[in-house]
Parts: C-alpha cells; sequence; structure tokens
C-alpha cells in the first residue's frame, strides 16, 4: 500500500501522529516557470534540461523520503512509461489546472491581473498515469473572476468524477493587491474554502487541501474546523532560507496542518532526500530547527558540497509570518 494511503486512513480516524504527516515534492513548475522550472545548474550559469528534472524525481522518488510526487502530466507520463510508481509506495499526482497567476515565464506580465480560471492537462487522458491530480483555485474578492473560477471548479469535478480522479484543492493566496492583508487576508481565504466545500459532496470533496501558510491562528483555525475531512496541508512558496523550510513544516504541523507540498524548496536545495529527511526528524520533534539546519550543513561538508550560502545566513528566520 502507499503511504499516503496508510497515513490519510489514521489522519481520518483521529490517530494522526507526527509520524503520520505527508510530505509531497512538487515538481510541477513547468506548468508555470517553463524553462526554468528545473533549476540551475549548480555552480553555473545554465539551466537544467527535462530529462535532469526527470532524474530529480526518479531519485526523491526511490528514496522513499516523500509521500507524493507531483508533477505535470508530461512528466508523470514519461515517468509511468519507466515504470517508477509501479512497486513504490509513493503516490503519483499531476496537476490538473493552470490558472494564470501561476504563469510565470520570464517577461511575463500576468500577476499584475487577477487570475483566471484555465486548464491544459484533463482528467481522462491524465487518468492513465496516476488517479490523484491537484486543481487551483485563487479568491480574488471580485464578483465576477470568483464566479468564473468556482464554475470553472464545478465542471473540473464533472470531468474528475468521470475519469475516476480524486484530487487535492490548491489555494493560493491571490498575486496581487487586492485589499486585504495579514489578519484579514488569512480569515478571508478561510472563509472562502469552507464556503466553497459546503455545497460539495463527499464524492467529490477534494482529499486535503494545499494553501499557504497565513499565520498560526489562521492555520489553527481552518484545520479545527473539519478534523478529519477538510485535511489541511501548505504549499512552500519562495526558496527562502533553510532555516524557512523548517520553521514552516514545523509551525504549520503544530497548528494543524497534516500535508506539506514543497517546490522550490526541495529543488534548489543542495541535497533534496537530506533535506527531506530532516524536515521528517523536526516534524516528529528529533530535532529542533536550529539543530536540523546544522546538520545538514553537515552532511553538506561531509559530503564536499559547498554550501550556496553561508550558515549564518540560512540559520536565520526571513519569512515575516515565520517571525510572527
Amino acid at each position: 500500500m502507499k503511504t499516503l494511503e496508510t497515513k490519510l486512513s489514521h489522519i481520518r480516524a483521529g490517530k494522526y501522529k507526527p509520524t503520520d504527516f505527508i510530505i509531497a515534492d512538487a515538481k510541477d513548475g513547468d506548468m508555470g516557470f517553463g524553462v526554468t522550472a528545473p533549476g540551475p545548474k549548480r555552480g553555473t550559469d545554465q539551466l537544467k534540461s527535462k530529462p535532469e528534472y526527470l532524474a530529480a524525481m526518479t531519485e526523491m522518488t526511490k528514496s522513499g523520503a516523500v509521500d507524493i510526487m507531483l508533477m505535470s502530466a508530461s512528466s508523470a507520463e514519461a515517468l509511468h512509461a519507466q515504470k517508477l510508481f509501479t512497486k513504490s509506495k509513493v503516490t503519483p499526482a499531476i496537476r490538473l489546472n493552470d490558472t494564470s497567476d501561476i504563469w510565470s515565464q520570464r517577461g511575463a506580465t500576468t500577476k499584475q491581473t487577477l487570475s483566471h480560471p484555465f486548464r491544459t492537462a484533463r482528467p481522462a487522458q491524465a487518468r492513465k498515469f496516476a488517479d490523484l491530480g491537484l486543481y487551483s483555485v485563487t479568491y480574488t474578492n471580485n464578483v465576477t473572476q470568483d464566479l468564473k473560477a468556482l464554475e470553472a471548479y464545478a465542471h473540473f469535478r464533472e470531468d474528475a468524477a468521470k475519469a475516476k480522479m480524486r484530487h487535492f484543492l490548491e489555494v493560493f493566496n491571490p498575486a496581487m493587491d487586492i485589499g486585504l492583508h495579514g489578519a484579514d487576508l488569512g480569515s478571508y481565504i478561510n472563509d472562502s474554502i469552507v464556503r466553497t466545500l459546503a455545497g460539495v459532496v463527499s464524492a467529490e470533496h477534494p482529499t486535503f487541501l494545499k494553501m499557504q501558510y497565513n499565520g498560526a491562528k489562521a492555520m489553527n483555525e481552518l484545520a479545527s474546523y473539519d478534523p478529519g475531512k477538510l485535511i489541511v496541508g501548505i504549499l512552500g512558496g519562495g526558496r527562502g532560507t533553510t532555516r524557512d523550510t523548517f520553521e514552516l513544516a514545523f509551525q504549520a504541523e503544530a497548528n494543524g496542518a497534516r500535508v506539506a507540498l514543497f517546490g522550490r524548496k526541495i529543488n534548489y536545495a543542495e541535497s533534496p532526500v537530506k533535506l527531506v529527511k530532516l524536515m521528517r526528524a523536526v516534524i516528529e520533534r528529533h530535532l529542533t530547527c536550529v539543530e536540523a539546519v546544522k546538520a545538514y550543513h553537515d552532511h553538506l561538508t561531509k559530503l564536499r558540497i559547498t554550501p550556496d550560502r553561508p550558515l549564518a545566513e540560512v540559520i536565520e528566520i526571513s519569512d515575516p509570518v515565520l517571525k510572527a
């Protein structure tokens, strides 16, 4: 059985322990960033290629450090052909929509406008390679745009049900200013999620959520609302510092999150597999966040990997939400 299924059953039954925390490697960046998604080749001014991106997915999957590997449909098709997930305990997942607010091509200005719903991948085709997909919604506090987004989500659920594809729901904070900030934005996002899902029956309900961490109060409020059914997860956002990575996982879990889906925080790490293993050590309270940062740098030293940034820099918290 996949580790995801075991952990979900424990969470839904009210038997959660920190060892049941779910971690996903979000390697679906090509749906938003294009050529730059695989990241830079360390020590050069060149970018990694798609084969190198697939190799990173393969390495992480074979390590067993994560529970979910999130990919674009094209990546999932390629790794399915290699039978990567056939005997693996890691669950493959596919991004099933690409709203305009994640379009991050070099020179793009799309983030200066409100989010528009859009789907490139089709559930019926993606279902050949995975039975779990991601669908994202961005609430904008604009009734016209939000109605379009929610109508698109309803149509998606119909298509996903026909394809027998389950999904998890990603909710972004808006990329542009919508007149709400701090705690007010967190409250608005929480209310919007609950309002949306109140009309969704169990057969079409998302398996779990993926959302931005808007602070301890907002996370605890949403995670406590309908425990067992509304399973809350966090997205990683930008790279930040190594301390940010561990603090985000630790603080979110302590306030009710049961899933972490990190993209650039993992992809840009000097040693991604080791980083994820230390995330688990922090979540399970074997190490503090500071101890994990030091252990990570000790690991790099032993492997003679030159850190991208000095320990004195990455041991600090840079995210204002985490500092609070």
